[in-house]
């Protein structure tokens, strides 16, 4: 076997473990026995090996996001934002995390060519460098996407809640505050945040606009519009409350029958691409064996 790419291969898996370890976000402190005579201060300002790390990375991303133009890192500064990941992510952490992995998917392809010289590999090089450096795009896209679908199958839950609680005699202030001390999930956590912002003075209005502007999502967007309307208005804001609940349930329903719609579509591909080719390898092998069989000499 060839030693250069099993040293390769570990070098590879050990820089993704590494990788994954240095930049996965907040960590809980371990605990440490200091013992009865222990200066406590010194092992404080012993600094550990992620938190050593971390912070040269982050430096990397810096000087990396400062090459950069800044509509690209604005644009990926709003996807951290959306994803919910501003506790343990940075625009400079992700940046750096792009940069290495493009380094180490490119000398992924880097051992191939050395391997064998060719066209091909020369284009997979570039292209694992592209994948690596695209890769974590696509990972907060994803976490985009999941979370505005939580918070779009909570939301008319929570506008249910509302309505109660404001029927019941709550103001709607206070009915938030009552909802994110109960619930749980992304709609919640943004829901604190609105309560954080009017503590220190933002309006309600603006507090929940800001809010519909982190998680971009059409179904809050107009909730938000209409609460406003009805403060400006007079409107009752439990009507206002039970027509929005009423209305995002039938968007919800007819979200469901739109994704029921593709699903043939979806499946079609794997269909033609696993399961026709087996079922005529089973239903025609047979029959190409005996011609096969029978034209041979």
């Amino acid at each position: 076997m060839n030693l250069l790419l099993v040293l390769g291969s570990v070098a590879v898996v050990s820089a993704w473990w590494v990788l994954w370890w240095g930049l996965s976000g907040k960590r809980p402190g371990s605990v440490v026995d200091l013992g009865s005579a222990a200066d406590q201060r010194a092992v404080s300002l012993v600094p550990g090996a992620v938190d050593r790390v971390v912070p040269m990375l982050e430096r990397v991303g810096s000087r990396l996001r400062g090459q950069l133009p800044a509509g690209r890192t604005a644009a990926l500064a709003v996807k951290i934002r959306r994803a919910g990941m501003e506790d343990g992510w940075t625009v400079d952490r992700v940046l750096s995390v792009k940069l290495l992995l493009a380094m180490v998917a490119g000398a992924v392809a880097a051992l191939r060519l050395i391997a064998s010289v060719s066209a091909f590999n020369v284009m997979l090089v570039f292209a694992g460098v592209a994948v690596g450096w695209f890769a974590p795009n696509a990972v907060l896209d994803g976490r985009v996407q999941r979370r505005q679908e939580a918070v779009r199958s909570a939301l008319a839950d929570m506008i249910d809640q509302l309505g109660v609680m404001v029927r019941a005699g709550l103001s709607i202030d206070a009915a938030v505050v009552r909802i994110t001390r109960l619930g749980v999930g992304p709609l919640t956590d943004e829901l604190r945040r609105v309560v954080q912002e009017m503590r220190v003075g933002v309006g309600r209005s603006a507090a929940m606009a800001n809010m519909a502007e982190r998680v971009d999502l059409p179904e809050l967007r107009g909730f938000v519009s209409a609460l406003s309307q009805a403060d400006q208005l007079g409107v009752p804001v439990s009507d206002t409350l039970r027509v929005q609940a009423d209305e995002l349930r039938t968007r919800q329903r007819q979200h469901a029958e739109e994704q029921a719609m593709k699903l043939p579509v979806k499946i079609l591909f794997p269909m033609v691409l696993c399961i026709l080719p087996v079922l005529f390898i089973v239903v025609l092998g047979p029959a190409v064996m005996r011609i096969s069989e029978q034209f041979s000499p």
